[in-house]
């Protein structure tokens, strides 16, 4: 059984305590859990929905038990057709991900580490910087809007090409821990978090 809040600060340690805990729900407690995540969202952005934007999302590792963002890109789809869904795919060579307009007729293959991806020659390429909104994936973050992720620096390098303005917003499974030792000057923090009980902001 874990603990109820890890001993270690460190990303490192962080990291290994919070893959365990993840693994530790059942899938119906990750789709509860993910379920609230959705409701969250569309309470606390529904005024940015209302206009034209760019919507980049995360798609779930489920074997990882990562948050399930299908439901919430469904009623994007369904709901609120002046929001362009947006997913990347991973450049595994590069270190960068490039990004793409991703749609109910957008064929998906699974990359290296089970991540769905956009594939096929009629993709639509999306720069960062007309992106209006990141839902970032995370293992873990801290009260001042700093993350713990998988330790790649994908989604680092990724944000730091967004505006200035655009929303970074994690979603997570467990609440926020008090404090991350070793952020570093190039993690760029989060704007706001959702959790289960309801939305942190920075």
């Amino acid at each position: 059984m874990l603990p109820e809040e890890p001993a270690a600060v460190t990303k490192a340690g962080l990291r290994t305590w919070f893959l365990a805990a993840r693994r530790s729900l059942t899938p119906a407690e990750v789709a509860e859990r993910s379920a609230l995540l959705t409701h969250h969202f569309f309470t606390y952005t529904h005024t940015l929905l209302q206009h034209p934007a760019l919507l980049h999302v995360f798609l779930p590792i489920e074997q990882h038990h990562e948050v399930n963002t299908w439901p919430l890109i469904h009623t994007i789809w369904r709901e609120w057709p002046q929001v362009q869904v947006v997913v990347s795919v991973t450049g595994i060579q590069t270190g960068l991900l490039t990004h793409y307009a991703l749609t109910p007729d957008t064929p998906l293959t699974q990359n290296r580490w089970g991540i769905p991806e956009p594939s096929g020659n009629a993709l639509v390429t999306i720069a960062p910087r007309h992106i209006d909104l990141v839902l970032v994936p995370l293992l873990a973050f801290d009260r001042r809007g700093h993350r713990v992720g998988y330790g790649k620096g994908y989604y680092d390098r990724f944000l730091a090409s967004c505006r200035p303005d655009c929303a970074r917003i994690g979603l997570s499974l467990f609440p926020p821990i008090d404090h991350i030792a070793d952020v570093e000057p190039t993690d760029i923090p989060l704007t706001a978090c959702l959790t289960p009980a309801g939305i942190v902001t920075f």
